[in-house]
């Protein structure tokens, strides 16, 4: 029995390496063929991706160009218009651009969404304050130019940070 026993070891043990060989070997041949699989799919969702990621970029670019206070002013403004009623198109405006915007914060990181949001925020904060400081017969022209005064006076430009956030995120990526 003995001897038996050791015939059956000396065929099993070879077999037993040669079969886990093969699981190695197998093993490693589906890994490699899964990677590549892996790199594939990756490659056309950045196909897909990229070009829906750029765009998102590119609106949120012009968002920030059409509320920076310079930009939304000029556009905006009727001299018939009293400083609360401009206040409240000026106010509605960044609202609607803002709200028209919000799916593009999908392709953006949380940074860059997050100066967008901030810049908006100051943007709004902006005319609220200046609109605050004037006589309740102010104009429109009037509003208008407290804000300009508040921006040159105060250094104050909120949309540019956003954009070179922005701008700086877009370099990165492409």
């Amino acid at each position: 029995m003995n001897a038996n026993l050791r015939d059956f070891i000396q065929i099993l043990l070879p077999a037993g390496i040669v079969l886990y060989a093969m699981y190695l070997t197998v093993k490693s041949f589906l890994d490699q063929e899964m990677e590549k699989k892996l790199v594939e799919v990756k490659g056309k969702n950045a196909e897909t991706v990229l070009p829906v990621r750029l765009q998102a970029y590119e609106r949120i670019c012009l968002l920030l160009e059409r509320i920076a206070p310079n930009n939304l002013l000029v556009r905006l403004n009727d001299s018939a218009l009293s400083a609360p009623e401009f206040k409240q198109i000026l106010l509605s405006e960044i609202r609607q651009e803002f709200s028209h915007n919000l799916s593009q914060q999908v392709y953006m990181s949380d940074q860059a969404w997050g100066a967008t949001k901030a810049a908006m925020e100051e943007v709004v904060m902006l005319i609220n304050t200046a609109a605050a400081n004037l006589k309740p017969d102010a104009t429109s022209l009037d509003l208008a130019r407290m804000v300009f005064d508040t921006i040159i006076n105060h250094d104050v430009d909120p949309t540019s940070r956003a954009l070179k956030v922005v701008k700086d995120e877009i370099r990165q990526i492409f």
